[in-house]
């Protein structure tokens, strides 16, 4: 299988007869209908299926749905909060809600909650495990918030990882927040994640045009284990 990094939280899964393509915003060319969506992952044969998290515009952008013109065999597969904001009609695709599954031979998502809108993904394919948090994370920002704010962020977040851990304690990917925007504690969540579920490889996502400022978790994540990689440029991928 391979990853491949399409921009801030986005990203291409490539298996054997299908893709998956999760929280697209934008894709990786110098024109909006150029670069790795567009010229290879909407030609490439077999089902494509879309996901969503949520509806913030940084995690799902409607043209996405313009596609089925250019590839037929695509399933959206969306959180329900998206339909309830009218981004999308019910006949466009999917709706989930945490603890909903769909199967369909090819692949299994199980959607777990989140400490921001929407919903996480917990995806089943090819015999492994792969995660995508969406916008779960420890948003404490611990530098302008009161200690009750801080407080509340934490238990919320480690509620949703405790969920987790009751399903898998291993996972061998997982997309997740590492955001410096939070300020300095802005690697806390991230640690939490791989101190409670064996993550074989992390990629860290949501970092903007920031990728230099998260190399810093790398040595975290291999004194547990955890292979760090870092895909920073759009468009760069990696076989797992």
């Amino acid at each position: 299988m391979r990853l491949t990094y399409i921009y801030h939280s986005g990203f291409a899964i490539e298996a054997d007869g299908y893709s998956i393509l999760i929280d697209y915003l934008k894709d990786t060319g110098e024109t909006p209908d150029t670069g790795y969506v567009h010229d290879e992952l909407l030609h490439r044969p077999g089902t494509l299926y879309i996901l969503s998290t949520h509806f913030h515009p940084d995690h799902f952008n409607p043209e996405i749905l313009k596609w089925q013109e250019t590839k037929k065999d695509i399933k959206y597969i969306f959180s329900k909060d998206i339909l309830k904001r009218r981004r999308a009609k019910p006949e466009d695709g999917l709706f989930m809600k945490k603890g909903d599954v769909f199967e369909d031979g090819q692949i299994c998502i199980r959607a777990f909650g989140s400490t921001d809108v929407g919903i996480s993904f917990l995806i089943e394919a090819e015999g492994k495990l792969l995660f995508h948090a969406g916008d779960l994370n420890n948003w404490h920002w611990k530098d302008e918030s009161t200690p009750q704010e801080v407080a509340k962020a934490e238990g919320d977040y480690l509620h949703e990882l405790d969920e987790l851990t009751k399903a898998t304690g291993h996972l061998h990917l997982a997309m997740f927040p590492v955001d410096p925007r939070i300020g300095s504690d802005f690697m806390r969540g991230a640690k939490q994640f791989v101190d409670r579920i064996q993550t074989d490889i992390l990629v860290p996502m949501h970092f903007w045009e920031r990728p230099a400022e998260v190399v810093a978790f790398g040595a975290y994540a291999e004194s547990k284990g955890c292979r760090y990689i870092l895909l920073g440029e759009p468009g760069e991928g990696t076989d797992f």
